[in-house]
């Protein structure tokens, strides 16, 4: 089984996203903004923050793992249903499988 993105990775993504489209929906505190400059993930410029190249690299690669945990779920919800629609009814034998030749 896959693990869960954890609820931190996910809320850091939510605020590099909110940076990089320059988002005033939902300000970043300062204490947020001031461990994210020190991170070296977002930088001070005239109109606010920006993100650096780390920021950017970090968001992409967030954004990643999230697309391939839905994607995984996904395959494993069909090979799930998939089973399930090739289980014997009750009082059915099932099927062997052949023995593999060496």
């Amino acid at each position: 089984m896959i693990d869960p993105i954890p609820l931190e990775d996910l809320a850091l993504l939510d605020v590099l996203q909110q940076i990089s489209q320059a988002s005033e929906s939902t300000p970043v505190e300062a204490e947020m903004t001031r461990r994210l400059i020190e991170g070296a993930l977002v930088e001070d410029h005239e109109d606010g923050v920006r993100l650096t190249h780390a920021g950017i690299a970090l968001c992409k690669s967030l954004q990643h793992r999230v697309a391939a945990d839905k994607l995984a779920s996904e395959i494993i919800e069909k090979r799930e249903s998939a089973a399930e629609v090739l289980r014997p009814l009750p009082g059915e034998q099932p099927l062997v499988e052949p023995p593999a030749i060496p």
